[in-house]
């Protein structure tokens, strides 16, 4: 089925009608500015386990919230009932918050220069008719495959597969109306092999807007029972400090915490260890992370964000050096700065490096390792963002001359996001994507692991 031939409950015209009088009557009672969004989305999730169905959801969701602004002051309110009754008495309802809450001089929308009048087009909607039999047919798939692979993959904790469309409508009283519909769609199935003590488990899964570009189940299954395999008879490591290479679906991790680090509301509460690191070397210099929300079909792209402002294209690390954050209006006032585009978060990121070369494959990540710690799975949440210090429960393999000799499991590395982030050696040019973030497998010069 086409994009256009899909219907959700309303259409975009009908959604930018229902937002027109959500903030009429928001001037109605009085207040000065008022923005609202309405969202609408359908789906459908199963997954099965040793080749039984184990859950069939099918959903719906609906919401709308409005912010109301009395001069400086604020009301938020949002209902799931889409009623003309339930939205009026929503609107009422963030009016008498605003009229009872402090000042706020950063308070208020975006500057109406600021937002995306004429958005692109970035291919973000591709349905996917997916028949309930159908797709537990595409999941029963991935586990065989996954059984299939070896003898030793005895059990598994299932199989899934996911079917999502959603649409909204963001308008504000400046004038700004903008919406549209995306899609997202994911394979996943987590294998178990070996038996007893010698368990081990491991998942993949493939998301993409387009069905057509998600990775065929059996590829699915057969990389999770291989990572699972690959597993058996882990050992713990004596505590040491050596060079680690951060498998590359690990690595977006790194990008992840400089998201945290230097986004607006820890910043301007200084909870951050990035707090002014503005133009600041904070990476080793050949260290590029550039922000593209334009790429067609992406799954972090967007032509505006959460507050209509438009998106661009911006390198946030050049040569090591911080060259943006990421702000929304309101943080960006405290901050006394402009806002980034980035309110909702930041738009398909890549860390790169100037040194990557084309054929910096895995294998060849192994040799720039020569002999350390091949991180490919990382627990708990042991990041400090205040200090930077980082410590998390992790499991991989040991490698010694370029070559992996062993699995490892029951270990913490350890170290600080300021070392980490200053000693990347190198970055692989075996890239993968993770929701709105890609990079290559990170070589980080020196951590230190705690073992037995």
């Amino acid at each position: 089925m086409a994009a256009h031939q899909r219907v959700f409950p309303h259409t975009q015209a009908q959604l930018k009608d229902i937002t027109a009088d959500i903030l009429r009557h928001a001037k109605i009672l009085g207040a000065t500015d008022a923005v609202t969004e309405i969202s609408e989305g359908d789906g459908l999730l199963v997954s099965v386990r040793q080749g039984a169905v184990e859950t069939i959801e099918h959903n719906y969701d609906k919401t709308m919230g409005v912010s109301v602004f009395i001069g400086k002051k604020r009301g938020s309110a949002s209902t799931s009932d889409l009623s003309p009754e339930a939205l009026r008495d929503t609107v009422s309802a963030a009016y008498n918050i605003a009229r009872f809450t402090a000042e706020d001089n950063c308070a208020g929308l975006a500057e109406k220069e600021l937002l995306e009048i004429n958005p692109p087009n970035l291919d973000l909607f591709h349905p996917w008719e997916l028949h309930a039999d159908s797709a537990v047919e595409i999941a029963q798939r991935a586990e065989q495959a996954a059984f299939d692979t070896d003898s030793q993959i005895r059990n598994s904790e299932g199989a899934s597969v996911s079917a999502q469309h959603s649409q909204f409508v963001l308008a504000t009283s400046c004038g700004f109306f903008g919406g549209y519909p995306c899609s997202r769609h994911y394979i996943a199935c987590a294998p178990i092999a070996g038996s007893g003590q010698q368990m081990q488990r491991a998942d993949w899964y493939t998301a993409h807007r387009c069905e057509a570009e998600l990775a065929t189940p059996e590829s699915v299954g057969r990389y999770a029972a291989e990572r699972a395999l690959a597993r058996i008879g882990a050992r713990r490591l004596d505590t040491r400090k050596c060079p680690v290479l951060f498998e590359a679906q690990l690595a977006v991790s790194l990008l992840s915490a400089f998201v945290q680090a230097t986004s607006g509301g820890s910043l301007y509460r200084k909870t951050s260890f990035l707090t002014n690191s503005l133009d600041k070397l904070v990476f080793a210099p050949h260290v590029q992370i550039h922000e593209d929300p334009h790429v067609l079909r992406a799954l972090g792209s967007a032509p505006f964000d959460q507050e209509g402002v438009r998106t661009t294209r911006r390198n946030i690390v050049h040569d090591g050096i911080i060259r943006g954050y990421f702000l929304s209006t309101y943080s960006a006032r405290k901050l006394g700065m402009k806002t980034t585009g980035n309110a909702g978060g930041a738009h398909n990121l890549s860390l790169t490096s100037t040194l990557t070369h084309e054929n910096d494959d895995f294998r060849a990540m192994l040799r720039k390792l020569s002999t350390g710690l091949l991180l490919t799975e990382l627990m708990g949440q042991g990041v400090n963002y205040v200090t930077g210090d980082y410590s998390r429960g992790a499991s991989g393999f040991w490698v010694e001359n370029g070559e992996i000799q062993y699995p490892v499991e029951e270990i913490t590395v350890a170290s600080t996001l300021q070392q980490m982030f200053g000693q990347i050696l190198a970055i692989g040019a075996d890239k993968i994507s993770r929701g709105t973030q890609e990079t290559g497998s990170v070589l980080i010069e020196q951590m230190t692991i705690a073992g037995q």
